[in-house]
């Protein structure tokens, strides 16, 4: 009995320490002024494109964040997140929406019959610069992953 709920208690405190894994990553080294919480370990890629700049933040296959950064054409964030709401609507794949916010949006993309995969969109305005977060464009992610990643960049 001792020996059970003992493996019971390491089992808790183990899966409690991955659960709260994330740590504060600050992006400023990156050329990003923002600060979000990641994995330790995460590797971060950016990529200038001119006009917009690409920054990927990877861990593994459940943590895949890229940010869209540019400079503010529109400072409207409700009609910002609407546009981008749109326009995931009008992909063959959309399914539902899992979650609304001001600034954000969780969705579910159903693949075929019985498989699915989970998206967000999340805006961020600072100053002249604004910053858009979704999953990474490849990979395929629980709804759990999904809010995650979502929480981890508000």
């Amino acid at each position: 009995m001792f020996m059970l709920l003992f493996s019971i208690f390491v089992y808790s405190s183990c899966s409690h320490g991955n659960k709260d894994d994330f740590k504060q990553l600050d992006l400023i080294s990156y050329g990003i002024p923002l600060k979000v919480k990641a994995p330790e370990g995460t590797i971060v890629k950016t990529e200038d494109m001119g006009i917009v700049k690409d920054i990927t933040l990877k861990k593994g296959n459940g943590y895949f964040i890229q940010i869209l950064n540019s400079t503010v054409m529109n400072d409207d964030i409700s009609k910002l997140k609407n546009d981008r709401l749109e326009e995931v609507k009008k992909s063959p794949y959309f399914s539902k929406i899992i979650l609304d916010e001001d600034n954000g949006f969780v969705y579910e993309k159903k693949m075929n019959d019985s498989i699915f995969n989970y998206d967000f969109r999340y805006t961020k305005i600072q100053g002249d610069q604004q910053y858009t977060f979704q999953t990474g464009l490849f990979g395929m992610f629980t709804k759990d992953q999904v809010m995650k990643m979502y929480n981890s960049i508000k």
